[in-house]
């Protein structure tokens, strides 16, 4: 891997690693284990400091230097984590952002515009640090010896039940941003220091010395009630670039084991372990190594664990944790080289070849048909199989999971909250419902004016709230699931609701409907998606309720998408987004009109039936419902007399039905889809194209649009 290849991995690291940053101080006072998430915090920050001083970055090293500090009081205790502070935090994250963000645009030296902004950040993180300046002044030093070399550690007399931690710190822990006397700062925190000794062994003639390199380590007796996990904890951080052990005062069996089950997930052999836990010594280790070397070849070789058993060095039980944990280890480890990254460009390549070949073996098909060559169409039926196995797996490897998205509104509801003054939290379901990722990438700017809306002009104010027995914080939610086919996405709030009355008033006061027309409640929610459109008495910099949403529909229908609202006064609303899983290639179905050939979505399809109806009616009784339809070729004003037996397709989107009056039905199709030019994009009920295996082109029809262009139908026949 190059420098610059290197570089922009880094660059995609930071954005996740930011991304969990944020997501933790969100999410701090929900979190069981306070502590565990001030961990996640802290470990994010040193992990992007620590990458950036090995690209020589070091605005970004002296930037995230601060925050770690800042943070490594708040896990020590000396300063207390609070709403002011995780405001702060939050914005230290936007600016690492944008720092990040200009390391992508090519600018690898700090940008002088965002000075000020940093200044005013380190400013204020530095104000936070002052009380633990203070306190920490306070503490006794730690004193080391003066004399060089090992010194006898002072322990007071009478006393053997102390912990003993051994520690040699790696050569690189400075320069990764580490100071190991903050280390033992933080122990105290824990118990007592009641002896320390420095070990310089590794200490390099002065001439030979890099004052940037460690060669510091530490004997210690530790007088402390906390137990063995508790202490490594304070070693977290540093357990990469140090050896640690630790030796318990008192030993039992039950100790090890715990600790065995709770060691790190990295690669270690079983006598590694042991000695990691204290279960045995080095000494004890090497001896058992050096009598399994010792056994003769035409012996059956002895394993390490029988030989300490054996020896008396460790329980038995201890031996067969740390061999599950072994196992444990080298299962992670096959997990983990399952994995790879792969560029999103290399990805769409993919579906556009995979695109072609459907292409081409329609083509194929399609001659074998023509030549009534039954070899040859045994031979491109089982090409089309393999085909569609190829469409199938190309796809899944684009399908992401919305809980990425989703996540991101975490950090949106807890700012507009705070800019509205409101107590408002997020519920989130369905995270784990999977799409394709262009799908994803492109909801998501509907999705934030949808929950703004819902936060700004859905949701009351507190004393509201309270005053009409509801809790005083209101709640979003955001919802995803699989339906036909489709996802659907669901936005809601447990707001006031829309009002059905100012809406119709509002609505015949512009022009848009005709006092006298009765509309469904559906139809009269759905009008706030006309251009302009808002009932809000007052307009704020989040926009009221209705302006935007025009955007928001226009956004969704470009997907391939539709919209629709439900509400109670009172209740709250829902706006429910439906998409297609993914906008590259779909299973679709071929229906002729005159000689034109469309394209439906095979899973909005619920039926095909026979048309007998009179002359004139544009409805059905479908099993004693009543089916409105359309005629396509009055639809698009095609040429031609009608074929003797039409049939109607009958379409299902959500709880909507409608049928499609066609002349032809001609099967199933692999459908690669097609953008439209933008000299059609005005055109409505048609949402793009593809080739067929002829090579002419037919149309998708934009099922969403046919549905409002007979949405009204079946309400005005019941009504008649």
């Amino acid at each position: 891997m190059n420098l610059d290849e290197a570089l922009q991995t880094f660059i995609t690291e930071s954005r996740e690693l930011l991304e969990e940053m944020e997501n933790a101080l969100l999410n701090v006072d929900l979190a069981g284990d306070q502590s565990e998430a001030i961990n996640a915090i802290f470990r994010a920050a040193h992990t992007i400091k620590g990458s950036a001083g090995l690209f020589s970055l070091d605005h970004i090293v002296a930037f995230t230097h601060v925050v770690e500090s800042l943070l490594d009081g708040v896990r020590d205790g000396t300063v207390a984590l609070n709403d002011e502070m995780i405001v702060l935090l939050l914005s230290c994250c936007d600016y690492l952002s944008e720092l990040t963000d200009a390391l992508a645009a090519g600018r690898l030296d700090a940008d002088p515009d965002m000075a000020p902004q940093g200044e005013m950040l380190l400013a204020q993180l530095r104000r936070h640090m002052d009380g633990e300046t203070a306190e920490g002044a306070g503490e006794a030093a730690l004193v080391l010896p003066a004399e060089p070399g090992v010194e006898r550690i002072d322990q007071e007399p009478g006393h053997s039940d102390y912990w003993h931690i051994s520690l040699r710190f790696g050569r690189e822990v400075l320069q990764n941003g580490m100071d190991p006397i903050a280390f033992l700062r933080y122990l105290t925190k824990l118990g007592r220091i009641v002896g320390i000794a420095t070990v310089p062994d590794a200490m390099p003639p002065a001439d030979d010395m890099d004052a940037e390199q460690c060669y510091l380590g530490f004997e210690i007796a530790f007088d402390s009630n906390a137990d063995r996990e508790a202490i490594a904890g304070v070693f977290e951080f540093v357990q990469d670039d140090a050896e640690i052990r630790i030796i318990p005062p008192h030993s039992k069996v039950s100790h090890y084991v715990d600790l065995i089950r709770a060691l790190p997930e990295q690669g270690a052999r079983l006598g590694e372990i042991l000695v990691r836990c204290g279960s045995v010594t080095a000494q004890e280790l090497a001896g058992a190594l050096q009598q399994q070397s010792e056994r003769s070849e035409a012996e059956a070789p002895q394993q390490l664990g029988s030989i300490l058993v054996d020896g008396g060095n460790v329980p038995p039980v201890v031996v067969e944790a740390a061999l599950a944990k072994q196992r444990q280890v080298s299962e992670q480890k096959a997990q983990e080289s399952r994995s790879i990254r792969v560029d999103s460009d290399k990805l769409d390549r993919l579906i556009d070849l995979v695109g072609e070949l459907i292409i081409a073996g329609a083509r194929t098909s399609m001659v074998g048909q023509h030549l009534h060559n039954s070899e040859l169409q045994e031979c491109t039926s089982a090409l089309s199989g393999l085909v569609e196995e190829v469409r199938d797996a190309a796809l899944e490897l684009r399908m992401v999971k919305i809980g990425a998205t989703f996540n991101r509104f975490q950090r949106v509801v807890h700012d507009v909250a705070r800019e509205l003054g409101k107590d408002i939290g997020l519920i989130v379901d369905g995270e784990d419902t999977e799409l394709d990722k262009t799908v994803v990438e492109k909801i998501g700017d509907p999705l934030l004016h949808l929950v703004r809306n819902a936060m700004d002009h859905g949701i009351e104010a507190a004393g509201q709230r309270l005053a009409n027995g509801k809790p005083a914080k209101g709640m979003i939610k955001l919802n995803a699931f699989h339906e036909s086919g489709s996802i659907v996405i669901q936005v809601s709030d447990d707001g006031g609701g829309l009002r059905k009355d100012r809406i119709l008033a509002k609505a015949i006061e512009r022009g848009l409907i005709d006092p006298e027309r009765k509309l469904s409640d559906s139809e009269i929610y759905n009008l706030i998606f006309e251009a302009g459109f808002s009932t809000a008495e007052k307009i704020t910099n989040l926009s009221g309720r209705g302006v935007g949403m025009d955007v928001v529909k226009r956004n969704i229908q470009a997907l391939r998408g539709s919209v629709d609202i439900s509400s109670e006064e009172g209740k709250g609303t829902t706006v429910t987004v439906r998409l297609p899983l993914t906008l590259a290639i779909i299973d679709g179905f071929l229906v002729q009109v005159g000689s034109s050939v469309f394209v439906i979505p095979l899973d909005m399809i619920e039926e095909c039936i026979e048309y007998a109806t009179e002359p004139g009616q544009d409805y059905c009784n479908l099993r004693g419902q009543v089916l409105p339809f359309v005629r396509l070729r009055e639809l698009f004003r095609l040429g031609g007399a009608a074929t003797r037996r039409e049939s109607i397709v009958v379409l299902k989107l959500g709880n909507q039905r409608a049928g499609l009056v066609v002349d032809t039905l001609l099967g199933e199709f692999q459908t690669v889809i097609k953008p439209l030019s933008p000299l059609f994009s005005e055109v409505r009920c048609i949402s793009g194209s593809t080739i067929l295996g002829s090579g002419e082109v037919a149309l998708i029809l934009d099922v969403a649009a046919l549905m409002q262009s007979v949405s009204g139908k079946g309400t005005a026949i019941l009504a008649a």
